[in-house]
């Protein structure tokens, strides 16, 4: 199953939310419909909305309050790391396993999964995966295996009533390579089931398109320099991102 973006479009990239930043995240109001983007803005307090300014927000807050209701009660946001090197190796391993659970009506994070993953093909990581993304030899040693994590992931999506079919949740991720390339085929080579939940998401970069009519060639970098914001963590940190 491809992702959601042909029929739900995340309507924040009109108001600068261009990546999701832990930082920004409990405050930002994003919002997705189908076909067209829809958004809803509630709840803003003085602070906030000084917040939001100081980060490229501006009036634009003030246009997302005429939004519908979107469609999903909550937006999982993914983004993992990998093993890799130059040239690349084969198979990549996923190293870090972050999902922010958000409140699709306050954007709020109510819930955080973050574990890091012991690779088993390639256990060393290379100096280029350590540059690149920060994770050093001693955050991988030791941790759960993938298909450990994917248990404790099924557990904590069922313990945040995110697997109650009456709830509408998607994963959200900055292009379609982490739950098209990544999981399903790190997955297939261990033997793995792909959950369902995973089979569907929206791609951040196809909703900047449709909002923004041009494709961000460089992602994050594009959609922060098309949306006037600055960027906020650590690049290539799951988590931090």
């Amino acid at each position: 199953v491809s992702d959601a973006s042909g029929c739900s479009m995340i309507a924040l990239l009109h108001t600068g939310a261009a990546k999701f930043s832990q930082n920004l995240l409990p405050r930002a109001r994003q919002a997705v419909c189908s076909p067209l983007p829809a958004g809803v803005l509630k709840g803003y307090d003085s602070i906030v909305s000084r917040k939001l300014a100081s980060h490229g927000f501006g009036a634009s807050m003030a246009a997302m309050s005429s939004f519908p209701p979107q469609r999903y009660h909550y937006f999982l946001v993914l983004d993992f790391e990998a093993t890799c090197d130059k040239p690349q190796i084969h198979p990549q391993e996923i190293i870090e396993f972050p999902i922010l659970k958000l409140n699709g009506r306050t954007m709020e994070i109510e819930s955080t999964f973050h574990m890091y993953v012991q690779p088993v093909v390639h256990p060393q990581l290379t100096p280029f995966c350590t540059e690149l993304t920060g994770i050093i030899q001693g955050m991988v040693d030791g941790q759960p295996s993938l298909q450990q994590v994917l248990e404790r992931v099924d557990e904590w999506m069922a313990k945040e009533g995110l697997l109650d079919p009456s709830v509408k949740s998607i994963f959200v991720t900055c292009g379609d390579w982490d739950l098209k390339v990544m999981l399903p085929g790190q997955c297939q080579y261990l033997g793995l089931p792909v959950a369902d939940y995973f089979k569907q998401w929206i791609n951040l970069k196809k909703a900047y398109s449709f909002a923004m009519g041009s494709w961000p060639k460089n992602g994050l970098l594009d959609m922060n320099k098309g949306l006037n914001l600055q960027h906020i963590g650590r690049p290539h940190s799951g988590i931090g991102e």
